[in-house]
């Protein structure tokens, strides 16, 4: 179909109304934009209390109500004014913003699509004043509280057409409950009510940063996330991590703000994806909630209408240390730290106090023992004790069927058979065992040769005995490498016949500009011609990788990051390799010693909670749980 031909007219001023509209077009996509946009004036307003009420999924109306400072009668019309607003002045107010909306333009905009109504009052103002339609309206006397309203009704009535593009109602309403959500997860500070068809959906009291994230996120997310806040300079990260073990299959649970805005922005997403590169599965999206505070200076936040993407200065600086944050904080992921299952029943609940706790006398190392745990030392029980010194004694309370009876069922002192392993004996301790000195507990026994039994204070301990050993040889492998890198120069593999390729003109031009940053990493790039690269060396470590590719990944995130995240991540992936073909394969029958050497490992060990591709390496089965699936007591 050919296109139909242009209309020649002169050149020539257009009037404001068709400039707002324009404008519209950019600021006001759907309903959701026109929430977003009333939300940050109420909390730039100073507001601690906002209510949302939506019609028809804010088609038919959206009217937000606030308790801030409210509007002077006399500014009333400048409000929906194009190019007003008290939120700056001057350039430097512009390289310096620090509040959520400052364009001037949302108001007038929403007004040129859709009939407007504000209603405000000043804290020291006897009555509240409302205007209606545009700038050009009369500012009357009105009822209301302090504080401010806008209500917007018959979105896009006098376009139709931008109108056709909507969805259905639903749809919109799931997009404007979505912005609420998120501008309600960054301030706990404010009390949130939302409405939809005079039916209230969600009403979060203002509260901490904890509670706010559980009750918007779910309990799912509550209770498989660690807490994070750092610093560095003008940089402070703040929020909530998920466990690798709660990752999702969509990028829905991701939650990023910068300066309290919500953003999507590529360099914080892909550093706190790279934190994650070891220990998630396949292509499953991590769950967070974080906060990064910095100077408003640093980055720039009308790069878009939407406000939805940002710039920082110095990005390379910022990757650099939300990856840094984020893997620090991952590496808590230890049965020691956190645990991978929510949390248990604690032993008070258990069983009274001071009833003595079963456990296995401590034991000689084996080979593999001592493979497994060099530094394993014996537990803190009474010197010479023997696991048959003492048999278990019936204790009371706590649980419809003591933990002690159950310890009758083990009471052989025979060494375990390789054909058939049966748990140990038990004996008592001079103690209760505590949960902070062995969280895994004890070995009892081993399942088809693939999986630890354990029993610990609050039940049973389940081990996937071939991903736990894997996450050890992984994390033994790779902190000895770092270790020797932080003090030897990266070991290189000079190519024998140098591989070139054909380069653009970014390419070159990082190769060139970056060559001492890639020598440090392992490459040496050189431009033969302005569209031609050779590799001549590459580290050792990746000698075998295809080095035409792992050039161009080298050179790509140089540029973007400041470092190569390729490196590291193409370098896991070969010892991940390793440690998977090293670590003890199933169906191999492990004696108790060789059994508990590894629970032991594991408690010491970082990220212990996964294995290399992120699956869980032990869940927790609590007694009251298990009473729960026998109806005992009931």
């Amino acid at each position: 179909m050919n296109a139909p031909a242009p209309t020649h007219r002169p050149i020539q001023q257009l009037p404001d109304q068709l400039i707002s509209q324009i404008a519209a077009g950019e600021v006001v996509e759907r309903p959701s934009a026109v929430v977003k946009e009333l939300l940050e004036n109420a909390l730039d307003a100073g507001a601690t209390q906002i209510t949302v009420r939506l019609e028809e999924g804010g088609v038919k109306r959206i009217a937000i109500t606030d308790n801030g400072r409210g509007i002077a009668p006399e500014q009333l019309p400048l409000a929906l004014a194009r190019h007003a607003t008290s939120k700056i002045a001057s350039l430097h107010d512009l390289e310096h913003v620090g509040t959520l909306g400052f364009r001037g333009e949302a108001l007038a905009s929403i007004a040129s699509v859709a009939a407007v109504r504000i209603t405000s009052r000043t804290p020291g103002a006897a009555h509240a004043h409302e205007i209606v339609g545009s700038h050009e309206g009369t500012v009357a006397p009105s009822s209301g509280a302090f504080g401010t309203t806008i209500d917007v009704q018959d979105l896009y009535f006098n376009t139709p057409a931008r109108r056709k593009f909507l969805k259905s109602e639903q749809t919109e309403y799931g997009h404007c409950a979505e912005v609420v959500r998120r501008i309600a997860l960054a301030r706990p500070d404010v009390s949130f009510s939302l409405t939809h068809n005079g039916r209230t959906i969600d009403h979060w009291n203002v509260s901490e940063a904890a509670k706010r994230s559980a009750h918007i996120l779910g309990n799912d997310f509550a209770e498989a996330r660690l807490p994070l806040d750092e610093s560095a300079g003008p940089l402070r990260l703040h929020g909530y991590v998920g466990l690798p073990t709660a990752s999702k299959a969509r990028a829905d649970g991701q939650f990023f703000y910068v300066n309290g805005r919500f953003v999507r922005d590529k360099v914080l997403v892909h550093a706190v994806r790279a934190a994650y590169q070891d220990v998630l599965h396949g292509d499953r999206f991590p769950c967070y909630v974080l906060s990064l505070d910095l100077d408003p200076a640093m980055v720039d936040v009308n790069v878009h209408p939407s406000k939805i993407e940002v710039r920082f200065r110095d990005s390379r600086a910022v990757h650099q240390f939300v990856f840094h944050a984020v893997q620090r904080a991952l590496a808590q992921t230890s049965a020691t730290a956190h645990g991978s299952a929510p949390a248990p029943i604690s032993a008070a609940e258990v069983r009274p106090t001071g009833t003595p706790v079963w456990a296995p006398r401590p034991h000689e190392q084996t080979s593999f023992g001592a493979q497994l745990a060099p530094t394993f030392s014996p537990s803190p029980f009474a010197p010479g004790s023997r696991w048959d010194d003492a048999r278990p004694q019936p204790a009371t309370g706590g649980v419809a069927q003591t933990t002690a009876a159950y310890g009758a069922l083990f009471a052989s002192n025979e060494p375990a058979k390789a054909a058939a392993p049966v748990g140990v004996p038990l004996s008592a301790s001079d103690r209760p065992l505590s949960n902070d000195d062995f969280p895994l507990g004890f070995a009892l026994a081993q399942l088809h040769g693939i999986y630890i039994l354990a029993q610990n204070t609050k039940g049973l301990v389940l081990v996937d005995m071939h991903a736990a050993h894997e996450r050890i040889l992984y994390e033994q492998i790779k902190n000895a490498l770092d270790a020797r890198a932080d003090g030897e120069e990266l070991q290189v593999q000079q190519l024998l016949i140098p591989v070139t390729f054909y380069a653009d003109a970014i390419e070159v031009a990082t190769a060139q500009d970056h060559g001492e940053t890639l020598k440090t990493l392992g490459f040496d790039i050189a431009a033969l011609s302005p569209t031609t690269l050779a590799v001549r060396t590459v580290p050792t470590l990746l000698k075998n990788a295809d080095a035409q590719t792992l050039a161009r990944d080298v050179l790509r995130d140089v540029r973007e990051y400041g470092g190569s995240r390729v490196l590291i991540e193409r370098r896991n992936e070969l010892l991940g390799t390793l440690a998977c073909h090293t670590a003890v394969r199933a169906n191999r029958i492990l004696s108790n010693q060789e059994m508990n050497a590894l629970l032991r490992q594991m408690e010491i060990t970082e990220r212990s909670d996964q294995c290399n591709h992120g699956r869980p390496t032990w869940v927790q089965l609590e007694i009251a749980a298990l009473d729960k699936l026998f109806l005992r007591g009931q």
